[in-house]
Order: structure tokens, then C-alpha cells, then sequence
């Protein structure tokens, strides 16, 4: 923190305005996966890999930031803010600003400096953090009242109208509504949620990072989207009820109705329908601390989505495979859109070292492609971090 500090007093200088220190994480989904679009329901973690902003206002309308993981500057007006094609990380804090600006909120200039250690590219959602960590930086300089929720909310418009990023709710929400040692419940149409907490003393959240992306996730994607619409269409015409996502159709509405679906548009709305309910069952089974249960459903989890929505891939099964052979190992699943990124496991404490071990070996063996293992502590959501006396 005192280093941030430095740091922007020697790219900056002092102007004698008082520093503050934000820091926003990144996150892993434990379970929920494609089924943010359809109204459903997801259940992510705040992880110990964050952005951290030093800030100090200024007198204009200027937003310089300076980024210590790129060696760069950029900077926008606040009377002028134009998307820059040339530098696309100063995108999501433009968009957060523009997103402010829009909703009524004065602004006023500031100097940033920024860092952050959620790793690009693996889905562990550094834009969201950066979006975050941007908002509640805003926040605290201009001494504005903005709830959780709403913060979120924003975020999400900035990275959908600005950045021109159509994600959904899931990660901004978690990065700003997260809570040390409990996931987050999250109903992605209402946006209610609740906290569920994780007796952490037992095991761990480790990430693998399969170091891989596969150009297909844009396309299929969307693909995604229109077999859904297919599927929700089907069921809207058949059940005796409106249907506008398919998080409004059952598990007993599916087995009922499933054989009256094409092949593909039914595989594709089974996983969805039968991940929300398991999203449910993992709520209930963390709460009786039933952590084999956990990990069965995060198992029929990756099967579902290699087998029905098909948007996984070998290096990521591979990770999965790796990962179940070993003792200590309850559960494990491809996270994100697929098609490279990640796999979250649930892995007993006494068996993190056997696991980094050998899934990085076996992985590197079969692949030629080295693993990154992330031990990942469950942390709070945005928040400011304030200066000791000493510092």
C-alpha cells in the first residue's frame, strides 16, 4: 500500500491532496455456468487476486491514470469522454465514468495510479474489478451515496454500452457485494442475493489455468444464445404459463415436455435447467456442510457442459481428469464461457500441494503447455484500505 503511494507521488507529485487506496477482486464462479443469460442462477466467490488504485483528486476535469502493469499512461476528460481504440484498458474506467456522468453524478479530475494481480485472459474477471474498483474510487473522492447494487449495475452498463462487452451481471456483482469466506448467491433476474458461507478451515478454492483460449468462444457464444431463445420459444407455446427465459421452466416442466425439443435445442436447455438446480443444491449442501455433495455437483456440472452444452474442451477435461484422480480432490469443473480458461476444484487443504504438483506435471506432459495454480482465499468485495498511523 505505502508503495502504491509512492508510486503515484512520483509519477504525479505531491499536490497535497489526501491519498486514498481501493482495491476491487476478481472471481471465480463456483457453480452456475451459462445460465447468467437465461435469468438464472450463479454462485461466485470474491478471490484473493485484485486491482488496487492509489488516487489523489485534482483541480480540472482530467482523469490521468498510470499503470504500473503496462508501464503506461492514459487520460480522458470528463467533459469529453471519446472510446480509445489505441489503449482499451482506459476503456473501463471512461465507461464507469461516462456511466456516473449519465446517471447525475459530479465529477471531479483525479490522479491514479493502478496495479493488479487477477491474471488477463484466464475469466477470473479483471475488467469487472477494474470497473469496480473505478466506481467506488469515483465514489470516495466525490463523496457521492451509491448502494452495492446499483454500483454493479453500472459497471455492467459500462462494460455492455461502453466498452461494448456484452457480459452479465455475475461479475460486477460479486466484486462488489462479495464477503470474506462466503460465496454469493445470485438470482441474475431479480438481482436478489445472499450470502452462503464456506467453512474455509477444511478445504481450499484452487484455480487452474489451462493457459489456452480456443477462438470458437465468440461464435459460439452467440450460437448459444439462439438455441436457448429456441428453446424458451418451445416452452412458451407448451407450458401453460408465460416463458421468458429458461429459468422458468422446471426440472419436472423439462422431463415432461423434453421429447418435443430437437436433440440439440434439448441438450442445450437441459444443462441450463438442470444447472440452476443444482446451484441450489449446492446452497443447501454448503449449508449442511456437506462438502462431498459440493463436489458431486461441480463434477455433473463440467459433465453437463462438455456433454450438453458443449463448450468445453480437451485441455480443459483433461484439467478435470488430472484433478479427480487425486485424493483430497471433491469436485472440479471447467469455469467461464469454455473453450480454455480455467477449472475451479474443491480440494481438501492437505492435499493442495500433492494437487499442484501433480496436475501441473500431468497437464504439462500431455499438453506441452505450462499450468498456472492458483490458491485462492475467499475475500470481501470492494472496499477502501486505510492508512496505518505508521504509514
Amino acid at each position: 500500500m505505502e508503495n502504491l503511494k509512492k508510486e503515484l507521488i512520483k509519477h504525479f507529485g505531491d499536490n497535497g491532496e489526501q491519498i486514498k487506496i481501493v482495491q476491487a477482486p476478481g472471481r471465480v464462479n463456483l457453480i452456475g455456468e451459462h445460465t447468467d443469460y437465461n435469468d438464472g442462477f450463479v454462485l461466485p466467490i470474491a478471490i484473493d487476486r485484485e486491482i488496487t488504485i492509489a488516487v489523489q483528486p485534482r483541480e480540472d476535469k482530467l482523469i490521468k491514470i498510470y499503470s504500473l502493469n503496462y508501464s503506461t499512461e492514459a487520460s480522458f476528460d470528463l467533459t469529453n469522454i471519446q472510446h480509445n481504440d489505441e489503449e482499451n484498458w482506459i476503456n473501463y474506467p471512461q465507461g464507469v465514468a461516462k456511466m456516473l456522468l449519465d446517471s447525475g453524478y459530479e465529477l471531479r479530475g483525479m490522479n491514479l495510479v493502478l496495479t493488479g494481480n487477477v491474471p488477463q485472459g484466464a475469466g477470473l474477471s479483471s475488467s469487472a474489478a477494474l470497473e469496480v474498483a473505478t466506481a467506488l474510487t469515483f465514489q470516495l473522492i466525490n463523496g457521492f451515496e451509491l448502494d452495492r447494487v446499483a454500483m454493479a449495475k453500472l459497471c455492467q452498463q459500462a462494460e455492455n454500452k461502453f466498452v461494448g462487452v456484452n457480459c452479465g451481471i455475475m461479475d460486477q456483482f460479486i466484486s462488489a457485494l462479495g464477503k470474506k469466506d462466503n460465496a454469493l448467491f445470485v438470482d441474475c433476474r431479480s438481482n436478489e442475493y445472499q450470502l452462503v458461507p464456506i467453512k474455509t478451515d477444511e478445504i481450499k478454492i484452487v484455480v487452474a489455468n489451462t493457459n489456452v483460449e480456443h477462438s470458437l468462444v465468440d461464435s459460439a457464444y452467440n450460437q448459444r444464445l439462439k438455441e436457448c431463445a429456441q428453446a424458451v420459444k418451445i416452452f412458451d407455446e407448451l407450458l401453460s404459463k408465460e416463458v421468458i427465459a429458461l429459468r422458468d421452466v422446471s426440472v419436472a416442466e423439462f422431463e415432461e415436455y423434453k421429447a418435443k425439443l430437437p436433440e440439440l435445442i434439448r441438450n442445450r436447455a437441459k444443462h441450463v435447467i438442470y444447472e440452476n438446480k443444482r446451484v441450489q443444491d449446492t446452497i443447501t449442501a454448503f449449508k449442511e456442510n456437506n462438502l462431498s455433495k459440493v463436489g458431486e455437483l461441480m463434477i455433473d456440472s463440467h459433465q453437463s457442459l462438455r456433454d450438453l452444452y458443449e463448450v468445453s474442451c480437451d485441455e480443459l477435461d483433461y484439467m478435470v481428469e488430472l484433478a479427480l484422480e487425486l485424493d483430497g480432490v471433491l469436485g472440479s469443473r471447467m469455469t467461464g464461457a469454455g473453450f480454455g480458461g480455467c477449472t475451479v476444484n474443491l480440494v481438501k487443504e492437505d492435499a493442495v500441494e500433492l494437487f499442484k504438483e501433480k496436475v501441473s506435471q500431468g497437464y504439462l506432459d500431455k499438453t506441452g503447455v505450462k499450468a498456472d495454480i492458483y490458491i485462492c482465499n475467499i475475500e470481501d468485495g470492494a472496499h477502501e484500505l486505510i492508512f496505518s498511523s505508521r504509514e
